[in-house]
């Protein structure tokens, strides 16, 4: 599971191969099946997928579930392939793998794996079909694309451009002088303020607000006692090509700059993004992460769920910050830093706490000890 298409509308293995860029397969090896070109309906685990599905494997550890797999084709490594071929039926219990599914072979598997979910999930899609709901409201100087859609109750504000091919989900409020670049995807429910700019082949998820005030007050005893006065927010919010936003993920304007969101940028549910902050291209960000105003994130980082990351810091390229970590100074060096207290249980823990607490003295006694000797 999960079968995906109806027999009538599933693809031979060829077929779907096709789709498939060059390099990610390095060959298809049918042993004795007697359906060397399987119509393929689905794609699953190896536990779970069917006789009319394909699967993968990605480690050798994972061996043993290839006895148990239905699949009719599972994608493999050249070195297990290689196993499998050259295993002996009188002395190898891999040799009856050999004959049991049809092999394509790929040095990837796991991203073979996405890009075969990524067909099959354009192709279970309803035939897109361009126009805009009788209850949208869309102001008369919006530019709206004779190739998008336009959903139910969608409002589309003045001046707003959206682009070619570009799907507008039922709910979503599109502010003044916002950019919607072509074909990306606005799920139901999206606020997306004024003047926020969205690259091409975006993906934004329901609840997602885009553009909202950053957080910035400045003490104004003219108020009254202990008063905040609003600082308004007067910069943008830039996104770029190929970004995905998951749902109820919230990414603020900036105060003077614009906070920019650089190319292939993926954010997962419930992120919460600052003013005045850049996160660079292709890094990616877990659930709950919190990011704090005016930090740059560099290209190809990733951020662990549930990290928070202090205002005005810096990370260098290729940073990597496991899940829960606290970030309160710049990271420069490209590597994996950690954070983490390790749970216990916590009479356990509380003991540890105490000792962590208490380093400082024990590191004073142990110089005057050093002194000593």
């Amino acid at each position: 599971m999960p079968v995906l298409l109806d027999l009538d509308r599933a693809p031979r293995l060829s077929e779907l191969l096709k789709s498939i860029p060059a390099g990610l397969v390095q060959g298809v090896f049918a042993g004795d099946q007697k359906d060397s070109d399987p119509q393929i309906a689905g794609i699953g685990s190896l536990s779970s997928a069917g006789e009319t599905e394909i699967s993968f494997i990605v480690h050798s550890k994972y061996l043993e579930q290839l006895y148990l797999t239905q699949a009719a084709v599972v994608i493999v490594l050249p070195e297990i392939n290689e196993a499998l071929a050259s295993a002996l039926p009188e002395t190898d219990g891999l040799a009856e793998l050999a004959n049991r599914f049809v092999r394509v072979v790929s040095p990837h598997p796991y991203l073979l794996y996405a890009r075969l979910a990524q067909w099959f999930d354009s192709a279970r899609q309803p035939r897109f079909v361009p126009g805009i709901h009788p209850t949208a409201c869309i102001d008369v100087s919006a530019q709206v694309s004779t190739s998008a859609l336009i959903g139910p109750h969608a409002v589309i504000g003045a001046r707003s451009v959206i682009g070619a091919l570009v799907h507008v989900g039922a709910g979503v409020v599109v502010g003044s002088d916002a950019v919607i670049g072509a074909s990306s995807v606005i799920h139901p429910r999206v606020s997306v303020y004024d003047g926020v700019k969205i690259g091409s082949r975006a993906i934004v998820h329901s609840g997602a607000v885009l553009g909202a005030d950053g957080f910035g007050f400045a003490p104004d005893s003219t108020l009254g006692k202990g008063a905040w006065g609003k600082i308004p927010q007067l910069g943008g919010l830039l996104i770029g090509d190929d970004v995905e936003i998951g749902a109820n993920t919230t990414i603020d304007r900036g105060a003077l700059e614009n906070t920019i969101i650089e190319d292939g940028v993926k954010l997962d549910n419930q992120i919460m993004i600052a003013h005045n902050c850049r996160v660079g291209a292709h890094t990616a960000m877990a659930a709950c992460v919190g990011v704090a105003g005016s930090t740059t994130i560099g290209q190809r980082c990733t951020i662990g769920g549930a990290s928070m990351l202090s205002g005005h810091l810096i990370l260098g390229d290729d940073v990597h910050i496991s899940g829960g970590t606290a970030v309160t100074a710049n990271v420069l060096k490209p590597g994996r830093y950690t954070g983490v207290f390790p749970f216990a249980e916590h009479a356990e823990w509380q003991k540890n706490a105490a000792v962590i607490g208490q380093l400082s003295q024990l590191r004073k006694r142990l110089r005057i000890l050093e002194r000593d000797d």
